[in-house]
């Protein structure tokens, strides 16, 4: 139930951490994460409550829960999410890819968009063939629907499948926001970990254009003679 959900998360606070999170999280003036609140709980807490609770909840209720002031009660809807999607049928797994696209301003933390897109948008898009889902989010100049679609092709990369992810670096490499750079170097290094010469070809293909923070991300895995070649070059 979703009062018994929210309870457990509540009987957790811890004001210390809350406060570090609020640091940790850039929830000052003008930082990505501006007046978001804290409760304190750690990713452990989060996930064994979303463990819990996640079958008595329903998509109704992850809407409202999802419309929380506090950061650690959309992070634990977002887990349950995840784990309704991973057990439910294909009914089921379109009922919540549907809500996380339509609830994705929603998943406004980078730590929210890293513990989800995979997992639900990154997977329905796959199998489903819904990639055009992911290039709208791409397109919509929405920070964290933007990192939705590129951290969502980690479900791509694992399968085998490249092409999304270059497609959407390629998009992002004139993009100004830092998380967007770290997103598509990690991105980036996940594909070099499938087929390093692709890598190779598109940071060739594209160096110039690359922010450095994207490029030191996607050659963190290279020989330190190469990171230091492809360094050189910007």
């Amino acid at each position: 139930m979703k009062k018994d959900f929210l309870n457990a998360i509540l009987s957790e606070k811890d004001d210390v951490k809350a406060r570090n999170n609020m640091r940790f999280y850039k929830t000052g003036k003008g930082e990505y994460a501006e007046g978001d609140i804290f409760l304190g709980l750690t990713y452990p807490q989060n996930r064994t409550i979303a463990k819990r609770y996640y079958e008595t909840l329903s998509i109704a209720d992850l809407e409202d829960l999802l419309s929380s002031k506090y950061h650690e009660v959309r992070a634990c809807t977002i887990l349950a999410a995840v784990l309704k999607y991973a057990h439910g049928d294909t009914d089921e797994k379109k009922r919540i890819y549907d809500f996380y696209l339509k609830n994705s301003d929603k998943v406004n933390n980078w730590d929210l968009v890293d513990n989800s897109a995979p997992y639900i948008a990154g997977d329905y898009a796959f199998n489903y063939h819904c990639q055009n889902d992911l290039r709208m989010l791409a397109k919509s100049g929405h920070l964290w629907k933007e990192r939705i679609s590129i951290v969502s092709t980690l479900y791509f990369i694992k399968q085998g499948s490249l092409d999304l992810t270059f497609e959407l670096c390629r998009d992002f490499l004139g993009h100004r926001h830092d998380l967007i750079r770290k997103a598509s170097g990690w991105m980036l290094r996940e594909a070099g970990k499938k087929d390093v010469k692709a890598l190779e070809r598109f940071l060739d293909e594209n160096i110039s254009n690359m922010p450095r923070t994207t490029l030191r991300y996607a050659i963190e895995r290279f020989p330190e003679h190469k990171r230091k070649e492809y360094l050189l070059k910007k």
